[in-house]
């Protein structure tokens, strides 16, 4: 059914009157008389009993202005509720990465966003890169941030910041008190590494990998949170993202030395769907993650 008809079906039934209707509607008599008629074949109802100057709704025309009543308080929801998704008053944003990036990237932009958008609901999937850019191209998620390159037809991705990767020692270790150290000086040590399947452990197992000596990996674990707190108790020595042990270091608990030289680093980009309208939430997180997330140094 056509939406100006049931519009002039409306106003008809409104104002019981085709005159008083085609007013409301800045139409002429002859175009409303029309537009109702169309309906009535359409329908194979008569709609309308016109009674002197009254115009009344038949049984018929009763039951279908409740539902048209219905149809267009739906109509006009749904427009209330797509302007409250353009102005941010509402919606979803789901966003995947990392623990890491979830917890030393993301804070600052996820504060700002909240703050600014209080109605938007802030979705977070705290996954690998590789699985966090999969969930992007099944459309699970919105956008992604994660270690670069990402390697998927459907995906785009941006450079967001550089990553940088240090060797982590306890305080009393001899390592401790050097600036820098050389990556085959590491294997003089035990290993506490991520498990395997991270990108973290595949870029730390490609570089050990070119020193042509095998690692001696004393542990393989789950999370960089343990990892620090066993190599603080001078466990054996790790390879972390700078980022997350920043705090550590400035207490003292642990000491960072540079392994690699800034083109060695690895790149934290944005990943989002090649094609298609990218959500106006994801687009404006997108955008404070650009502005807090320093470009002129590594994390």
């Amino acid at each position: 059914m056509d939406t100006e008809r049931l519009q002039a079906f409306r106003a008809v039934a409104r104002e019981q009157s085709f005159s008083r209707a085609a007013d409301r509607l800045f139409k002429t008599q002859p175009a409303v008389s029309q537009a109702v008629g169309s309906l009535e074949r359409e329908l194979g109802e008569r709609l309308f009993v016109r009674q002197g100057r009254r115009t009344t709704l038949t049984q018929a025309g009763r039951v279908l202005l409740e539902h048209v009543e219905q149809a267009f308080d739906a109509l006009d929801q749904a427009r209330l509720r797509l302007d409250a998704l353009k102005e941010l008053r509402e919606g979803v944003l789901t966003v995947s990465a990392s623990d890491t990036t979830a917890c030393y990237v993301l804070p600052d932009a996820l504060r700002a966003f909240r703050e600014r958008y209080p109605g938007v609901e802030v979705r977070i999937l705290n996954r690998p890169s590789p699985v966090a850019a999969e969930q992007v191209a099944a459309r699970d998620a919105d956008l992604a941030v994660v270690t670069l390159p990402v390697a998927h037809a459907g995906l785009a991705s941006e450079p967001l910041t550089v990553r940088e990767d240090v060797a982590i020692c306890a305080p009393q270790h001899p390592l401790a008190g050097r600036e820098r150290v050389r990556l085959a000086e590491l294997l003089a040590y035990p290993l506490l590494l991520l498990d395997r399947g991270s990108n973290t452990r595949s870029f730390i197992d490609e570089q050990l990998a070119e020193t042509g000596v095998a690692p001696r990996v004393a542990m393989e674990l789950g999370s960089i949170e343990v990892i620090k707190k066993l190599v603080s108790l001078d466990f054996g020595v790790s390879i972390v993202p700078r980022i997350a042990v920043r705090d550590e270091v400035a207490r003292g608990d642990l000491w960072a030395v540079r392994v690699f030289e800034q083109a060695e680093c690895r790149r934290l980009g944005l990943v989002y769907p090649r094609k298609g309208l990218l959500p106006r939430a994801a687009q404006v997180f997108m955008q404070m993650l650009r502005e807090h997330v320093p470009q002129d140094r590594a994390l």
